[in-house]
């Protein structure tokens, strides 16, 4: 008799529909990038709570959060699994904590650049123009840096990067305010043309290009101002010299605060709908409760920390 197939939780299949329907991998770019469901867990039945942690990078930190919660999925904005594997090792830090989660029944789904696609640099895009604030918002012109051909229905529009155009100039240090203010950091990293000598704030910028984590797609763009999570060194060398300014956060600062102000809360009422959807067409299993909750990892951070002087708490 043939061996059977292990059942997958009917709430983590829930909970890859919702983000398919939210972040459809159509748009993430297929040319370089995993996304998907990278782990998939065999059920184990009353093992695991309906819940969910986003993360931004699935450290082993993260999946001790997660085991620890019982977690029945991960959402991992960066794929853990980014470049083929040859092996499955102990030895290898990020393989030891697939192997944990899969032992556990953990899985783990990776959106990564649908997200950027679908929503992460429009966010970003509205704490530049204080969208999110109707008395503050400043008028404006958007588009997308690079369009994705045929995009599912819905999503039309959609793209990679975001350039911001303003009818009236605004002053450095007001974007540097709103930024560090939208994505709550306690400072930037801020490089402007060497010819400018003094009266740093009085710079005025009429455009911006954005790009979510690592820029390089925004190199020899004509904007005023390049915002990213991170640029080479060379990078940010090559766009001061072409009078540009540069505004960089550390690659996933970017990222994590979209998870809880603006993925979470899209999430939840769509996993609801997929988790109704299932118990009226009866394949819900029956003890299974409806709950669920979502929450995101309370140990996720950038590698970096910004430290000031005089070197508090070091």
């Amino acid at each position: 008799m043939p061996a059977s197939i292990p059942r997958v939780s009917p709430f983590t299949q829930a909970v890859v529909q919702a983000i398919r329907k939210l972040y459809p991998e159509k748009l993430a770019d297929s040319s370089f990038d995993n996304t998907g469901l990278l782990l998939e867990a065999p059920y184990r039945q009353q093992h695991l709570k309906n819940s969910v942690l986003l993360t931004v990078d699935l450290t082993k930190a993260v999946a001790d959060e997660a085991i620890s919660r019982g977690d029945s999925v991960i959402v991992a904005y960066h794929p853990i699994i980014f470049r083929p594997l040859k092996s499955l090792t102990q030895a290898n830090s990020q393989q030891h904590s697939l192997l944990r989660l899969a032992q556990e029944g953990i899985s783990v789904y990776s959106p990564h650049t649908a997200v950027d696609a679908a929503g992460l640099n429009e966010w970003l895009a509205d704490i530049v123009t204080c969208s999110n604030e109707a008395s503050k918002t400043t008028v404006h012109e958007r588009s997308v840096i690079t369009p994705i051909k045929d995009a599912p229905e819905g999503f039309e529009g959609a793209g990679y990067g975001k350039i911001v155009r303003f009818r009236h100039p605004q002053k450095l240090g007001e974007i540097i305010d709103r930024i560090t203010s939208g994505l709550v950091l306690p400072g930037l990293n801020v490089a402007v043309p060497q010819s400018v000598t003094a009266g740093k704030y009085q710079i005025k910028i009429s455009s911006i290009g954005i790009c979510a984590g690592s820029g390089s797609m925004l190199n020899g763009l004509d904007v005023d101002l390049l915002f990213t999570g991170e640029l080479s060194h060379h990078e940010a060398l090559a766009a001061i010299e072409r009078g540009k300014c540069v505004i960089t956060t550390f690659h996933s600062n970017t990222e994590r605060l979209y998870l809880i102000s603006s993925m979470q809360n899209k999430l939840f009422p769509e996993i609801r709908r997929q988790i109704d959807a299932s118990n009226k067409a009866g394949t819900w299993e029956k003890d299974l409760t409806l709950d669920f909750q979502i929450d995101t990892s309370r140990v996720d951070r950038d590698p970096f920390e910004m430290v000031t002087s005089p070197w508090k708490n070091w």
